[in-house]
């Protein structure tokens, strides 16, 4: 555990075993310790980089305006002050895109890239969503972030036994600075990399969960684009895969890894 500065920002980063270097990005309103059922499982042969992004966890939170290209820069930074790279990149929901990004703006740097219930752009083209955008925003600024994170745990931990995963939930969510917040949920609204996805050389696997927000069917679109794209869909999922079907993400994310080697 450990903070380095980064450009002007002091960044939060764990380093954990030894191996081919693997880094994983957290999605919007979690942090590096959400990949805690991954930690023991990967470092046995890789070793496991972790980080919270800039608005996020112990990493500084300044003032916006955010974006995936500014979080892409600063995973960058990172790596060059630590001397690591090439490596694996397995990043969730903005993570993915961040990883996306990063497949984009620094190429020799991704050895390979785990997209996990994301994809290439977040553009609003309906009301609906334009409605569900907004939503989000009137929430957290009204009712604050423990009532976002209780709304948020029901769609992602619907079931009965469920319980402990709802409240592990919304207690780390409650712990989110609500202007850092807001500010990383504005960077991801009209983002997009969608026109560079054909340009995307290493070898990139798509992890979509059955009962994700975004149907499996429009991540399949996007994953025929990519030079090198695989796409594998795990059952009885919702958006948090990596805490939800630990076993199984995990499992596929290593054949995954093992078949780039």
């Amino acid at each position: 555990m450990a903070i380095m500065h980064v450009g002007e920002i002091q960044m939060y980063y764990e380093i954990i075993g030894h191996g081919e270097p693997v880094v994983f990005i957290h999605g919007l309103g979690s942090s590096a310790r959400d990949w805690e059922n991954q930690i023991g499982f990967f470092s046995k042969i890789y070793q496991v980089i972790l980080f919270d992004v800039r608005g996020h966890g112990k990493s500084d939170k300044p003032p916006g305006p955010y974006s995936i290209p500014l979080f892409s820069r600063d995973l960058i930074a990172l790596l060059e002050a630590l001397q690591i790279g090439p490596l694996h990149v397995v990043g969730i929901s903005m993570g993915g895109m961040i990883g996306l990004q990063l497949a984009v703006d620094a190429p020799e740097l991704v050895k390979s890239l785990v997209v996990v219930n994301s994809g290439p752009e977040m553009v609003v083209r309906t009301l609906k969503e334009r409605i569900q955008i907004w939503q989000r925003f009137l929430i957290v600024r009204l009712l604050g972030m423990r009532k976002m994170g209780a709304v948020l745990s029901g769609r992602l931990f619907p079931k009965p036994e469920q319980g402990e995963l709802r409240k592990v939930f919304v207690e780390r969510w409650a712990e989110n600075d609500p202007r850092a917040y807001r500010d990383a949920m504005s960077a991801l609204v009209g983002w997009s990399v969608s026109e560079h996805l054909e340009k995307i050389a290493c070898p990139v696997l798509v992890v979509a969960a059955d009962e994700d927000y975004t149907p499996v069917e429009v991540k399949a679109t996007y994953v025929k684009r990519l030079q090198h794209g695989k796409l594998v869909v795990i059952a009885d999922s919702r958006h948090a895969t990596p805490v939800e079907q630990p076993d199984e993400f995990n499992k596929v994310v290593m054949a995954f890894l093992q078949s780039t080697a």
